[in-house]
């Protein structure tokens, strides 16, 4: 089984916390990390510095469509940075748990 690594940046850890708990609840991830994280960039027009909080998430390839629409719809950024990593692979034991958690049908509340 291939799964996804998906990376998202937030403004707070509050506010990662409640789209993360969303698709966990609703079995669209099988995990997630926070990381404090320090972000240098432009928006409108300016250079910018920002603490951020950045999430990682485990799920199945076939949960990626259903996630990326679900953060987008949620998420406090205009534009949210959602970055799906490459097909990664892992030992056979966290690849099976990986879809143990995901394989439903369940779709994420705000």
């Amino acid at each position: 089984m291939s799964f996804l690594l998906i990376y998202v940046t937030h403004p707070s850890k509050p506010e990662a916390v409640r789209i993360s708990a969303s698709l966990l609840n609703a079995h669209l991830i099988a995990c997630v990390n926070y990381s404090s994280i320090e972000s240098t960039f432009w928006w409108e027009w300016q250079l910018t510095h920002s603490e951020e909080i950045l999430t990682i998430y485990k799920t199945s390839s076939e949960n990626w469509e259903k996630v990326k629409e679900y953060i987008e719809k949620n998420h406090k950024y205009t534009t949210p940075c959602i970055i799906k990593l490459a097909t990664v692979e892992a030992n056979t034991s966290y690849e099976d748990w990986i879809r143990d958690q995901t394989n439903n049908t369940f779709t994420p509340r705000a």
